[in-house]
């Protein structure tokens, strides 16, 4: 996939990131296929929010992959902002060709150019392949997360 360009998510992009959330062992669980209210609110708030980027990665006029950034500001590490990466998503028939790893380097590369003192992720304990493609990238997995659905 040498033709990939990342850009920001807009409103006509929807369907298609909507059907990525839900293409993964995971997302059947807790994504849908179709819009709906829910995901176009949700879409106008991250996209209106200007601590949050919405990417995708397009190849030949089509969606391939998706992820969002969201910049966090702090006191801790003497004020550095960091980036939390979310939502990390390739579509299943171009998985294993190495689309994750440039979306990934383009994400953090977007994160040092912003100045964001570290970036971190969570991924799902089940998720052994994801665990061992984030060490590839230099991810330590430094913290114990924790989640309590509302």
């Amino acid at each position: 996939m040498t033709d990939v360009i990342f850009r920001e998510a807009v409103r006509a992009d929807l369907p298609a990131i909507v059907a990525l959330l839900a293409d993964d062992v995971l997302g059947k669980a807790r994504d849908f296929t179709q819009v709906d209210d829910a995901y176009e609110k949700a879409f106008a708030d991250v996209t209106a929010d200007p601590r949050n980027q919405l990417v995708v990665a397009e190849s030949g006029g089509e969606l391939v992959g998706c992820f969002q950034i969201t910049y966090i500001p702090g006191l801790g590490r003497h004020g550095a902002e960091r980036a939390l990466i979310e939502s990390v998503r390739v579509r299943s028939d171009l998985r294993g060709q190495g689309l994750g790893r440039r979306m990934m380097t383009w994400a953090i590369d977007q994160a040092r150019e912003r100045g964001c003192g570290l970036v971190q992720l969570t991924t799902d304990k089940s998720r052994h392949d994801a665990h061992r493609f984030y060490t590839s990238l230099g991810f330590v997995a430094s913290h114990e997360g924790m989640k309590l659905p509302l």
